[in-house]
């Protein structure tokens, strides 16, 4: 397993990296975001049970590829109005599907779908749209470091269970490596490199506290997921990691806290 997880983060951590850099012809990271989080809602409603209403399913690809794509839009309301449309279309698909069983719950986890893969992957999108590939690759590089401390620290002294009616394997010492490692990585944008970021020593230790912890809370809400429908992994797409969703979990929880802190305290 450890052998497939470092060769899968050999080719996926690059393919990121380059993704997030280029912009031109064409908007990469956009692009890849689309496949990804298609992708991640499909394993998202395969573990709720929504593929089983292929109204419910398709109608989420569809508002988890808008939300994707619409940082590109120049329409400041266009995140309100998607939500708004999402909640009211997805009600009125009850009408036609009287005959099949169609519960609330179905209809929650399909809107949970959406927001959750869907929202905040746009927001990564929005990131680097609007604060520039730095602070993206701010999230990126420092949430791979803190689930890479806390994964190896964690086997090697880990000893106190984090949350083991959850995720048994996680330990109070894999998460205080993690909040290291991210806390280093995120001291690099310090330094005169091309991806430098215009903050202080102490902005750089907050904000990869910031990563790591919301990084990890993250991880263990899809861990909640998992262990609430009995399965141990969200997908087979990435060999040593499991699904997309479980490599996505905390990247998207960190996107947000960074989205959120630029938003309020750099523009």
């Amino acid at each position: 397993m450890l052998k497939r997880r470092v060769i899968t983060g050999l080719w996926g951590v690059p393919l990121v990296i380059v993704a997030i850099w280029f912009d031109e012809p064409l908007p990469w990271f956009t692009l890849l975001a689309v496949i990804v989080g298609l992708l991640a809602i499909v394993e998202f409603y395969k573990i709720t049970g929504i593929l089983r209403v292929v109204p419910l399913t398709v109608f989420g690809l569809i508002w988890t590829l808008l939300f994707i794509i619409e940082p590109h839009w120049n329409y400041d309301n266009a995140k309100a109005v998607l939500l708004a449309s999402a909640v009211v279309i997805s009600l009125l698909l009850r009408v036609p599907l009287r005959a099949v069983k169609f519960s609330l719950a179905d209809w929650a986890w399909s809107l949970a779908g959406i927001i959750y893969v869907g929202l905040l992957l746009g927001l990564l999108v929005s990131l680097r749209i609007e604060a520039g590939r730095e602070w993206l690759y701010l999230v990126i590089l420092c949430t791979f470091a803190s689930d890479t401390a806390a994964f190896f620290i964690g086997r090697a002294v880990g000893r106190h269970k984090l949350a083991p009616s959850i995720s048994p394997g996680k330990t109070w010492e894999g998460a205080a490596g993690g909040l290291l490692g991210a806390v280093i990585i995120s001291l690099l944008f310090t330094l005169s490199t091309p991806v430098q970021l215009p903050i202080s020593y102490g902005e750089a230790i907050m904000l990869g506290v910031l990563i790591s912890v919301c990084g990890q809370i993250g991880d263990l809400a899809e861990s909640k997921l998992k262990r609430h429908k009995a399965i141990k992994e969200s997908g087979t797409l990435m060999p040593g990691h499991g699904g997309l969703l479980d490599r996505l979990d905390s990247i998207l929880f960190a996107g947000l806290a960074v989205y959120i802190y630029y938003t309020f305290f750099v523009i």
